[in-house]
């Protein structure tokens, strides 16, 4: 079904999400959804610790490297520091983020959970949705993450419904939900993912991802084989349909936003100038997808996709 293509871009393993998800939080724009992203590594000197974050966009104050650098070397300093004020948690949290440090950042902000204050909370859905990734997470364990996580992000919605990254987090981890539910739930979801997207971007207008993630709605649900769509159409009297046209539109929309951002997003203009049979603008992007610099495995992938589709052209 046009919906398990769907949840493809919002379930990427850590190979493929953590560049483009880790532009998130603060601008950051590290190692541009792998964990192979560039980071603060154990044993690295402080100062390469900080100049790594500051590269990422990262802003870092003194204080707060401190207050991690104690996180890694007192024992019990996470139950200490729950006292902290919310904006050096966030802060800290940011830090762990953009460093990798996936089980500690879990760690720190899962003792937020009952906080009502929404920053706190996507962030926790954002790190239980990371955890829920890792290869090394069980099945059971990714599943009782994969609903925390929607749980999260929909009580930071609850607590502020003007939150662009709220209503982002909230599509992403609903989409996630939708695996373990079967296929009515999954495309049922899907209408409720494109609205939260959307209004992401009505109160984030700049932010690249969330557009480009629309546009992969929009392509997956034009893609639909009519066989898939006559049993969409017996499951829901209006089941969600979209054009390639739309989904060119939001992808030219995420690259305004942020010129050669990511890898795909090139490739998937240069695969919807196919579909609209524009072979012209077709080969520019493609071109530029298999011109992309190869940070991580996904943009490697992306590049050998972009060459097979130029050859065949």
């Amino acid at each position: 079904m046009a919906a398990l293509v769907l949840a493809r871009p919002f379930r990427r393993g850590p190979a493929c999400l953590g560049r483009l998800l880790r532009r998130e939080a603060g601008g950051a724009t590290c190692g541009p959804w792998g964990r192979g992203r560039p980071g603060a590594r154990r044993g690295a000197g402080g100062s390469e610790v900080l100049r790594k974050s500051l590269q990422r966009g990262l802003v870092l104050s003194t204080g707060s490297f401190l207050v991690y650098e104690a996180h890694k070397l007192i024992p019990g300093f996470a139950e200490v520091h729950a006292s902290f004020k919310v904006e050096e948690v966030i802060e800290q949290a940011d830090y762990l983020y953009g460093s990798g440090e996936t089980d500690k950042l879990y760690r720190l902000l899962v003792q937020h959970k009952n906080s009502d204050d929404a920053e706190l909370l996507w962030r926790l859905a954002r790190a239980s949705r990371d955890l829920a990734q890792l290869s090394t997470t069980s099945a059971e364990k990714k599943r009782q993450l994969t609903y925390e996580s929607l749980e999260c992000a929909k009580k930071a919605l609850e607590k502020n419904e003007s939150n662009f990254a709220a209503h982002k987090w909230y599509a992403i981890c609903l989409s996630d939900v939708g695996d373990f539910e079967g296929i009515k739930t999954k495309i049922g979801n899907a209408i409720v993912i494109k609205e939260h997207f959307q209004r992401a971007i009505e109160l984030n207008p700049k932010d690249a991802t969330t557009i480009h993630l629309i546009g992969i709605w929009c392509y997956s649900f034009a893609e639909m084989p009519w066989y898939q769509r006559k049993i969409a159409a017996t499951l829901f009297a209006t089941p969600p349909t979209s054009t390639f046209q739309e989904a060119l539109h939001y992808f030219h929309m995420a690259e305004e936003a942020d010129p050669n951002f990511y890898s795909k997003n090139l490739l998937f203009l240069g695969k919807t100038y196919l579909k609209l049979n524009n072979k012209k603008m077709a080969l520019l992007w493609l071109s530029k997808a298999k011109d992309y610099p190869a940070h991580t495995e996904e943009d490697k992938q992306v590049q050998k996709e972009a060459l097979e589709l130029l050859n065949s052209i």
